[in-house]
Parts: C-alpha cells; sequence; structure tokens
C-alpha cells in the first residue's frame, strides 16, 4: 500500500490516519464544505473538498474513486457504516484497480442475505442461532 484515501469522516478516519502513519502510508482525507476544519483533515496528509454536505461526500462512490486515481492512491479504507458494507463500492474499487480494505465485494454481497449467509455458514461447518431455515413464506409460515 503506497497512499491510502480514507472514505470517513470523524474518529474514525482519526483512527485509520493514525494507523497508517505509525505504518508510514500518507493518508489521503476526503470532506465537504463545513468540515474544513475537522480533525481527520487536519491530520491527513492530503485532504479533498469533494462535496457539499455529507450525502453528497462520503456516498458519492465515483467521486471517491475518481479522486483515489486522480491522487495515486492505490487503497480506499472505507471506515464503517457509509461504504464499508456496500458491495457496490467494494466492487469498483476492485474494477478499478484500487484495493478495498475490507472484505472482498462477494462477502459484502453473500453477508447482506441474511439467509443466504446461514446457509453458507451451515455448510461450512460454523455453529448457527436456532431460527428459520431460508426465507418464510409468509407470516402463517412464521407463526409455525
Amino acid at each position: 500500500m503506497k497512499k491510502l484515501l480514507v472514505a470517513n469522516r470523524g474518529e474514525i478516519a482519526c483512527r485509520i490516519i493514525r494507523a497508517a502513519k505509525e505504518l508510514g502510508i500518507p493518508t489521503v482525507a476526503i470532506y465537504n464544505e463545513i468540515e474544513s476544519l475537522s480533525r481527520h483533515v487536519k491530520m491527513a496528509d492530503e485532504a479533498y473538498m469533494i462535496g457539499s454536505d455529507p450525502l453528497d461526500t462520503y456516498l458519492n462512490k465515483q467521486r471517491i474513486i475518481d479522486l483515489a486515481l486522480e491522487v495515486g492512491a492505490d487503497a480506499i479504507h472505507p471506515g464503517y457504516g457509509f461504504l464499508a458494507e456496500n458491495a457496490e463500492f467494494a466492487k469498483m474499487c476492485e474494477d478499478a484497480g484500487i484495493n478495498f480494505v475490507g472484505p472482498s465485494w462477494k462477502v459484502i454481497d453473500l453477508m447482506g442475505d441474511k439467509a443466504r449467509a446461514k446457509e453458507v455458514m451451515k455448510k461450512a461447518g460454523v455453529p448457527t442461532v436456532p431460527g428459520s431455515d431460508g426465507v418464510l413464506k409468509d407470516v402463517e409460515e412464521a407463526k409455525k
């Protein structure tokens, strides 16, 4: 990893930036108009305003990937929330040749479907909590 773009804000971004610095990895922060003086912006080696509000900034998948490519970041850490559980974003990173710091898009996609995830875990011999096997058809089946 040569340069890490942190696609999150606040304390989680600060922790990621601090860890990257300890490993000698340069960091890039993103922010919106009202966050220009935020701690994560000041801590990062580089920071770029890419939106006018949080949704436009932290959920703009294509803009985040474009920025990573523009500034030479070869990895993106999504933090938690926002994009961390977004299989589409992880796939977009992969397609752009950027390392997504987290599970592969295939795993994120699988774990997003709880019935499918439970089935895979059972096949792998992982203990699961009791409950229905698969998706229930209707309320009547749930009552049984």
